[in-house]
């Protein structure tokens, strides 16, 4: 099986302050962080880092020529990645005391992708291999429905959660990741509704598909008909809260690749989670594969 991550690359300000500024209100920062990130780009990092062989697509400036080298680094094929004239994706990030974050996001070449890119792309994997899609690109839809008309199985997280995902055709997905939020939103509940619930909601909106719901400190729930199951976080300092749904997302799959049994993937998913919190940084802070497994 090959893995293909067609998503974002970005490049991350991280501007470390006291709290997350509010409208009209300046602050200083106490120090900036320039790194890689994109929720593609972190979820191909976690894929390869979890051993799995990963083929990173997507559209960067010549800025964001580091971050090739860094995938590289870390075993991700990025021959499909396409470099034009403008600029790449960039992510402002606020890290408060507490080490939670705002993200404030340009899409630069992530909005730039072609049709024409894509299904030439796609033209490289079929029956057997499997995509792992993000909201952060442009014509998303348009991919989900020629990896189905290829055979690819088709994993969505739809991060960040907005109107436009509602317009995809989610019945072609096969493994749903979402958080507290975007699980609430996609069940028409509000953010009170009890987890089980919602995951209940989502497997019954979703038939055709395996819904994970990640919970933060609540571990993560996992459902598919009349399955459930539950995995718990280790608990280990908070860092920095960037590219933990990735790294989770990257395990996961990379678990159920070895025809591990769903409990023991989700522990092993949020066991990977895990440690990257406890690190600073996006992608640099996914562990390894012998951290984990």
């Amino acid at each position: 099986m090959k893995a293909l991550v067609f998503g974002s690359l970005n490049i991350d300000l991280i501007f470390s302050v006291d709290h997350i500024v509010s409208p009209g209100e300046t602050i200083s920062s106490s120090s900036l962080i320039k790194s890689a990130g994109g929720k593609g780009a972190n979820q191909a990092a976690a894929l390869a880092k979890a051993g799995l062989p990963v083929y990173m697509a997507g559209k960067i400036g010549q800025d964001g020529t580091f971050l090739l080298s860094l995938l590289q680094s870390y075993g991700v094929n990025t021959d499909r990645v396409v470099r034009y004239e403008g600029a790449t994706g960039q992510a402002l990030i606020q890290l408060d005391k507490n080490r939670q974050n705002a993200i404030l996001l340009f899409s630069g070449g992530n909005a730039q992708i072609t049709i024409e890119e894509i299904l030439r792309t796609l033209e490289e994997f079929g029956r057997g291999d499997l995509i792992v899609l993000q909201n952060e690109i442009v014509h998303v839809q348009k991919i989900m429905e020629a990896a189905k008309n290829r055979g690819l199985t088709i994993c969505l997280n739809p991060s960040p959660y907005d109107q436009k995902i509602e317009t995809l055709p989610l019945d072609l997905v096969n493994i749903l990741f979402v958080n507290e939020i975007e699980g609430a939103a996609l069940a028409g509940k509000g953010a009170e509704t009890p987890l089980p619930q919602v995951l209940d909601r989502l497997v019954t909106r979703f038939p055709g598909a395996e819904i994970i719901l990640t919970a933060g400190k609540d571990g993560a729930y996992y459902g598919f008909k009349d399955i459930r199951e539950k995995g718990a976080i280790v608990d280990m300092p908070v860092v920095d809260t960037t590219g933990a749904g990735d790294t989770f997302t990257g395990y996961f799959i990379a678990a159920r690749s070895r025809n591990m049994p769903i409990d023991r993937a989700l522990a092993i998913a949020c066991k990977a989670a895990s440690y990257a919190v406890s690190r600073m940084g996006a992608m640099e802070a996914i562990p390894l594969a012998a951290e984990i497994f």
